[in-house]
């Protein structure tokens, strides 16, 4: 396991080990959106990770996708995240926020009656959302003008201000799993004309626009960029996602990106592929590999060349000394899926560590 404990040069930070904290959407922010103190405690209890990616981040009031996940556009929600950054940065940790953008998979019930928004009117169709009054279908959203997307790249930018603000050392931009940037990027969701629509290079436009407009602010060096090009959730598709891949991986060069954040499988197993070997001969830059990753595994990964880095989800969700773990063989803790997205410390920051006997 030594090479998960080699440090990395990972943009302008130097990371003591390989093994990074994947967002984790855990609903247990408190009212209007706002970082509580028990997941300052959360996060801090996870310091000992190469790099902390915290949550998916509301960057925009009015595109809630989860009952109770936090945001970066008010002032409280600034002050809230700044206990976390500073309780992290204590315990000797590093933490980048991830910024997002629900689209589609916004549901008026959760904000307010505000219909979401996407690159094109079709709705998710596979699943259900939980809402106030249980769970519901996801509505059809309103397709964005290209004159309303300045606007949302500037949102972007703003909760980079405000991120930097909060103390993060750096932010990710949530392009993955069927949120607004993927729902453009991929021709599955996306089947509008214009500068927007069409070819790769009109529907990886925004994303990259921002991205240019994110690293305005915290420079390019502390931005990374998550993509799942094989994931179904959300109900997407693309017809050619090793060919997205490839050229994606190209683009990303001119970006000098901190990291590129790979989610390498579909949650539901309707897609299958290696986007990894593609991304890997095309990007120059720093690889982090995410899903369903063991540590044997990520240390095969990391010594092939393969990936950098591995971030690991659900393990770090239950098992907060995880890379203690890993470096010792200890058994890991298993995870409750019962509590992921319940309120309370339950299931969040009670899961002991091998200090406390587990």
């Amino acid at each position: 396991m030594k090479t998960l404990f080699q440090p990395l040069q990972m943009g302008a930070l130097e990371l003591p080990n390989r093994i990074l904290m994947a967002p984790l959407t855990r609903s247990r922010a408190e009212d209007g959106h706002v970082p509580s103190s028990l997941m300052a405690q959360y996060y801090a209890q996870r310091a000992s990770a190469g790099l902390i990616i915290a949550e998916a981040t509301m960057v925009m009031e009015g595109n809630s996708s989860f009952w109770h996940e936090p945001g970066i556009y008010s002032e409280a929600q600034i002050a809230g995240w700044r206990e976390t950054t500073d309780a992290v940065h204590a315990a000797g940790g590093r933490i980048f926020l991830q910024i997002w953008h629900g689209g589609r998979a916004c549901h008026p019930l959760l904000n307010e009656g505000k219909q979401p928004v996407a690159p094109s009117p079709l709705p998710i169709v596979d699943d259900e959302v939980h809402t106030p009054e249980g769970k519901k279908p996801y509505v059809v959203p309103l397709e964005l003008r290209d004159d309303e997307i300045p606007d949302i790249i500037e949102g972007f930018k703003q909760a980079a201000i405000n991120a930097k603000a909060a103390g993060f050392d750096g932010v990710e931009v949530h392009g993955a799993n069927g949120y607004l940037l993927d729902e453009f990027l991929r021709d599955g969701s996306n089947q509008r004309t214009g500068s927007y629509g069409g070819p790769i290079e009109n529907r990886a436009r925004l994303m990259l626009e921002v991205l240019a407009a994110v690293s305005e602010v915290f420079g390019s060096d502390r931005v990374g960029l998550r993509i799942s090009p094989l994931n179904s959730y959300n109900s997407m598709i693309d017809s050619d996602p090793i060919g997205l891949c490839v050229w994606l991986a190209t683009q990303l060069n001119e970006y000098n990106l901190a990291y590129l954040h790979v989610m390498r499988s579909d949650f539901a197993q309707q897609q299958t592929g290696d986007v990894i070997t593609p991304i890997r001969a095309n990007y120059k830059g720093i690889i982090v590999g995410n899903m369903g990753y063991t540590a044997a595994e990520a240390t095969t990964a990391i010594d092939s060349g393969r990936v950098d880095a591995v971030a690991f989800g659900v393990s770090f969700l239950a098992n907060p000394d995880l890379p203690k773990r890993f470096e010792i063989g200890a058994e890991l803790n298993a995870p409750d899926p019962a509590t992921f997205y319940s309120q309370g410390a339950a299931g969040y920051t009670d899961y002991p560590t091998l200090s406390e006997g587990a």
